[in-house]
C-alpha cells in the first residue's frame, strides 16, 4: 500500500511517499503499520491525519490496497503548532478519535461539544436530516474560525470542527468542535460554545428536516456583516 507524505512528515521520511507491507483493513492498523515499518515516523504518527480518496478518514474507518492514502499534519496550525482538525465528511463522526487527535501531552482537558439529530421539537416528529454544504467556501470559513479562536482564547491548544454531510439519523452526530487547553479554567468550554455558535453563523451548511409529512430546508436567521 502506498502512503503520500506531507509537510513534517515527508521531511522526517525523507521521501514524498512511503510504501507499507501487508494489508491493513482500517486507518488504525495502517497507522499502528507505519509506526513499526517507518520508525522515523512513529513520534508523529500517533497525531496525524489520514485522508483516504482526499477525504479526512478516521482510526475505524476501511482503508483498501486501490485508495488514495495521505498521511499529513493537522490542518492550518497555529503559530504554535498546536493541533488542528478541520472537515466536512460523510462518514460517521469518530469522536474518540478527533479528541486523540486534539489532544497533545500538556492537555489535561478537553471539551466535546456534539449536535446530534433530534428525534422531537415540541410535538413535531423528525425521521433524519439531510445536510449539504458548499465545501469550497466551508472549509476556508473553519480556518477562520479556527483563527479566531486561537486570537480570543489564547491559552487553547487542539482545536477540531468537524461537519458532517448527507443523510443522519436520530441521535447520529452532525458536527463535532473538540477544544483542548492545560486545565479547565483556560477557556476551552468558552472556546467550544464560540465554535459552534460560529460555524452556524459563517460556514455554508444547510439541512433539511425529513418528518412523517414531509420534509423542509431550515434556513437560519444571521445575515453575514464585513469581516465575516
Amino acid at each position: 500500500m502506498r502512503v503520500k507524505l506531507f509537510a513534517t512528515l515527508r521531511e522526517r521520511a525523507g521521501a514524498s511517499e512511503i510504501h507499507i507491507q501487508g494489508n491493513p483493513a482500517t486507518v488504525a492498523e495502517l497507522r499502528k503499520r507505519i509506526a513499526e515499518q517507518h520508525p522515523a515516523l512513529a513520534p508523529l504518527v500517533a497525531h496525524s491525519v489520514f485522508a483516504v480518496n482526499r477525504a479526512f478518514a478516521f482510526d475505524a474507518d476501511p482503508v483498501h490496497e486501490t485508495d488514495e492514502v495521505a498521511l499529513f499534519p493537522p490542518v492550518s496550525g497555529g503559530a504554535d503548532e498546536w493541533p488542528t482538525v478541520l472537515g466536512i465528511v460523510a462518514d460517521p463522526i469518530d469522536l474518540n478519535a478527533l479528541q486523540r487527535q486534539v489532544t497533545t501531552p500538556f492537555d489535561g482537558a478537553v471539551v466535546l461539544f456534539t449536535g446530534t439529530v433530534r428525534g422531537k421539537t415540541g410535538d413535531q416528529e423528525t425521521i433524519q436530516l439531510e445536510y449539504e454544504a458548499y465545501t469550497e467556501m466551508a472549509l476556508p470559513k473553519l480556518r477562520q474560525i479556527v483563527d479566531e479562536i486561537r486570537a480570543r482564547f489564547p491559552l487553547v491548544h487542539g482545536v477540531a470542527l468537524v461537519q458532517r454531510i448527507g443523510s443522519m439519523e436520530v441521535g447520529e452526530p452532525t458536527v463535532a468542535v473538540v477544544i483542548s487547553a492545560g486545565h479547565r479554567g483556560d477557556g476551552a468550554f468558552e472556546a467550544a460554545r464560540y465554535g459552534i455558535d460560529r460555524l452556524k453563523q459563517i460556514v455554508p451548511v444547510w439541512k433539511k428536516e425529513v418528518r412523517p409529512d414531509g420534509s423542509a430546508w431550515v434556513e437560519g436567521e444571521y445575515v453575514p456583516v464585513p469581516g465575516d
